[in-house]
């Protein structure tokens, strides 16, 4: 995947989720590599398999499209919870990941470690790519199609 800065081209709304999170120019961990999201941060207990975090503002159009993206994902999947946080409200949380536009989203793993963000409008098919990274799997896991 490209990363975060390279996702959209200018005037573009789209993004690309990026695995792992660094500093694309000098190649360094940037604030949130080995990062991790607790309960806590958020407010509100996170997801049992996976989070998506959305850091959004009120004006923002881009934001009530990621939502539903977000949250048609999550309903898709058992254990999986959006989030969407008020950026303006939780300014030290956007400070701390380093969140400078919105729509930010991360994705979380169960135990709040990050292993995705995107800024701008994803394309649901980055948010199932990066979220099925996030997930364990599940050896009892099946996916509803039948072989034979």
């Amino acid at each position: 995947m490209r990363p975060v800065s390279a996702a959209a081209a200018p005037g573009s709304a789209a993004s690309q989720l990026t695995q792992p999170i660094a500093t694309p120019a000098a190649g360094t961990p940037g604030p949130t590599a080995g990062r991790r999201v607790t309960a806590a941060d958020l407010g509100r207990p996170l997801g049992e398999r996976a989070t998506l975090l959305q850091f959004s503002s009120a004006f923002c159009a881009p934001c009530r499209a990621t939502r539903v993206i977000l949250a048609d994902v999550a309903a898709g999947a058992p254990g999986v919870t959006h989030v969407e946080i008020d950026a303006e409200s939780h300014l030290d949380l956007v400070r701390s990941l380093g969140v400078l536009r919105t729509p930010t989203v991360f994705v979380l793993g169960a135990d709040g470690a990050i292993t995705a963000r995107a800024s701008g409008l994803p394309r649901k098919a980055d948010v199932l790519g990066a979220l099925g990274a996030a997930l364990p799997a599940r050896s009892s896991y099946s996916s509803g199609l039948e072989t034979g």
